[in-house]
């Protein structure tokens, strides 16, 4: 069965964009980006909510910049090529290999899971994430830790009062010292 993860940025206080919505104090070196762009080749469906949908659409069209290297190229390819679901009450139409989602998020899960295709089903998005962990449908939480305090803004872990086991499956501090943590839920 396919595992559904969710990964994001995110400050060492566990916000993913600060106060004022921005998220400024993320950007990757190349060792992250690299990370980035070896996590999405694991990816069989990215299930994103509005906003991360918007502001992931850059990679749409970023490979007709003819300024930009390869490797990010190379993340532009496989985002693009990559299936979307996006998940709106405003949006009527969405572009490239995404689709609306026709259904609520635990159905579109349990299709997605049911379905015979290779890779994870990664969640973006803070509120969708949300959504998904207070029903139990996460199965890993990948957080890329930046050494940063923002002092509030969009929680990574959602806020709800429910206690969830984790094990530590993988840990990495690239050159940056940026920390990725990889849990999966104890089950």
């Amino acid at each position: 069965m396919r595992s559904v993860t969710y990964s994001m940025n995110v400050s060492l206080d566990g916000y993913i964009v600060g106060p004022d919505g921005g998220f400024d104090w993320t950007p990757p070196d190349e060792e992250v980006f690299r990370f980035w762009t070896d996590e999405i080749r694991q990816v069989g469906v990215h299930l994103l909510g509005r906003r991360l949908y918007e502001t992931m659409l850059y990679w749409e069209t970023a490979d007709q910049n003819p300024s930009l290297d390869f490797s990010t190229l190379e993340f532009a390819a496989l985002w693009k090529a990559l299936p979307k679901v996006v998940f709106s009450t405003t949006l009527s139409a969405v572009r490239g290999r995404a689709r609306l989602a026709s259904g609520g998020l635990a159905e579109e899960i349990e299709r997605l899971r049911a379905e015979p295709e290779d890779g994870d089903i990664a969640i973006g998005g803070a509120t969708l994430a949300a959504e998904a962990a207070a029903s139990g449908l996460i199965d890993e939480y990948r957080a890329v830790v930046y050494p940063v305090l923002v002092g509030g803004g969009t929680p990574f872990f959602p806020r709800h009062e429910r206690r969830v086991g984790l094990e530590l499956v993988e840990t990495h501090t690239f050159g940056s010292r940026v920390v990725y943590l990889r849990y999966r839920v104890a089950r």
